[in-house]
């Protein structure tokens, strides 16, 4: 039987509590430093290893975390999870993301279907789509081939889609497998919708608008922008535009698109990037079959998250290590620093994918919590943020946890060399060199100049940044927060915070105002 308890009634936690800490400039100088490096690793799909190395944590308190795991019932909440309860309580909701890319358990059948079987189909009608537009049997009313896709949508309809799409666009150059460019419209300014159709040929762009309900305010201002653009150009909106969303949205049956592809309440918008949502764009964009490649890559990474054993877990093992660093050594942030300009966007999944999940002040039952949840997520790829925030991560007043991505090799190949090293050897000798310098610091009489070091990191490694690699990524942070909501307790799958904005700026557009909001209003000439 599961039970769902706040974390400060667990006797482990509280065992953590009074666990010495880990002094993490002895710990890691010196030989003592290599030997934890070599020990403090963990295999990950795709011949990735996450390394931990430079957290403050020694066998102690493993064996804490470990127990903590086992007291909160972590891998049974993830069977319960994958084989179809309700997780989601506030919306009296299941979770099955982790479906999209493979059957980890029993069957689920919900509203009558075999929900496996229902996401397989869908990603067959969106590789049979692709292919067709590929080949030239879907074209435009002058029966010329697409050569663009554009994604309307916004949060997790375009974040992940997004940094995906970013994350392999080189890799497909190379691979010979880019079929279209992809484009993304989110934001509701006019400026960003402006610049993206000024960007394309808009008689040759195939539009992809993504809305769960159908009612998205954003997404639907942001469709008639297009739909206007279109219209000036002489065309036809609806041979232009493919749509993403429910079976029962106003957009599922309507003639204004080429084809509906769906996808259900069961799967949240940040956890939504290996369905239809990113399934359509990326395999337009791709091909069917690099996007596969991405979903085996997650299914074999959800595969591990699995594992009772938090040493060979690295999703879980890196969920816990976070609640160690948020509750008991009290640290409020968490970096995400890639060594890949590929990721330049993954950050920004992350950040929504983590906030918006854990970034909750109440239990699963809507009660208080006494603790600290989600931490404040950001980051930026390296050598970039090198030269940008890493002052504050050095020598700031606050210790922020990292979390470094390297790959050995880079996507393109072609490299110079320079001084005797290549870009990509740089770019790996500054992660590597990071990691010691933020741990070990330097002592200096000029203070100005004198690092206290202590500064925790851990890095995923990897040979090279491809689809099965990216896939395995994702599901490696998808899982990690599932399993610090478990741990704080919380709901991780509904995201109230975000509604009452929505509903203010109805009153708004509709003037019925008063107070601050009818000042703001006027101020903004609304």
């Amino acid at each position: 039987m599961v039970n769902w308890n706040n974390m400060d009634t667990l006797a482990s936690f509280q065992e953590l509590l009074k666990a010495e800490q880990v002094n993490l400039v002895q710990v890691m100088e010196g030989e003592n430093g290599a030997e934890r490096v070599k020990k403090y690793s963990v295999p990950m799909a795709e011949g990735m290893v996450y390394n931990y190395a430079a957290k403050q944590v020694d066998d102690t308190v493993l064996e804490g975390l470990a127990r903590l795991a086992e007291e909160a019932q972590l891998t049974e909440k993830f069977k319960a999870l994958y084989n179809g309860e309700v997780i989601n309580t506030g919306e009296k909701r299941l979770v099955l993301h982790h479906m999209t890319r493979g059957q980890l358990g029993e069957a689920v059948v919900a509203d009558g279907v075999n929900k496996r079987d229902f996401y397989v189909e869908v990603q067959q009608k969106v590789a049979e789509f692709a292919k067709k537009v590929h080949a030239g049997e879907i074209t435009n009313a002058a029966g010329e081939k697409f050569t663009t896709v554009v994604q309307i949508g916004i949060g997790g309809s375009d974040l992940g889609p997004r940094a995906i799409y970013l994350a392999l666009e080189n890799w497909a150059k190379k691979h010979n497998t880019l079929k279209m460019e992809a484009k993304f419209i989110s934001n509701v300014d006019p400026d960003d919708a402006a610049a993206v159709l000024g960007s394309v040929d808009v008689a040759h762009s195939l539009f992809v608008l993504v809305s769960k309900s159908g009612t998205t305010l954003e997404t639907l201002t942001n469709e008639s922008f297009v739909k206007d653009a279109l219209k000036n150009a002489g065309l036809d909106a609806s041979k232009h535009m493919v749509t993403v969303t429910s079976e029962t949205s106003p957009l599922a049956k309507s003639d204004d698109y080429l084809a509906a592809f769906f996808m259900d309440d069961y799967i949240g918008g940040r956890y939504s990037s290996s369905s239809a949502v990113g399934g359509a764009v990326l395999s337009l964009a791709f091909g069917p079959e690099v996007f596969q490649q991405f979903l085996e890559g997650a299914a074999e990474e959800d595969k591990l998250s699995m594992n009772a054993d938090i040493t060979q877990n690295p999703a879980m093992l890196d969920a816990l290590i976070g609640v160690y660093e948020r509750n008991v050594l009290g640290y409020p942030c968490t970096a995400v620093l890639p060594y890949s300009q590929a990721l330049s966007r993954f950050p920004a999944h992350l950040q929504q994918l983590d906030m918006e999940s854990n970034g909750k002040s109440v239990n699963r039952f809507g009660e208080p919590v006494n603790y600290q949840t989600g931490p404040v997520i950001f980051g930026e790829p390296g050598t970039n943020g090198q030269h940008s925030f890493y002052q504050l991560l050095h020598q700031g007043t606050s210790i922020v946890p990292l979390q470094f991505i390297g790959f050995k090799n880079s996507q393109i190949g072609t490299d110079v060399v320079i001084q005797d090293s290549t870009s990509q050897q740089k770019l790996c000798a500054n992660v590597a060199a990071q990691i010691v310098a933020f741990a070990c610091g330097k002592s200096d009489e000029n203070r100005n100049k004198n690092f206290e070091g202590g500064r925790p990191s851990s890095i995923i490694i990897g040979d090279q940044l491809d689809p099965r690699t990216l896939g395995a990524l994702l599901s490696h942070f998808e899982n990690k927060v599932m399993f610090q909501g478990f741990v704080w307790n919380v709901n991780s799958f509904d995201q109230e915070g975000v509604q009452l904005g929505k509903v203010l700026a109805k009153r708004v557009l509709a003037h019925e105002t008063d107070g601050a909001l009818k000042v703001f209003s006027d101020l903004l000439n609304i």
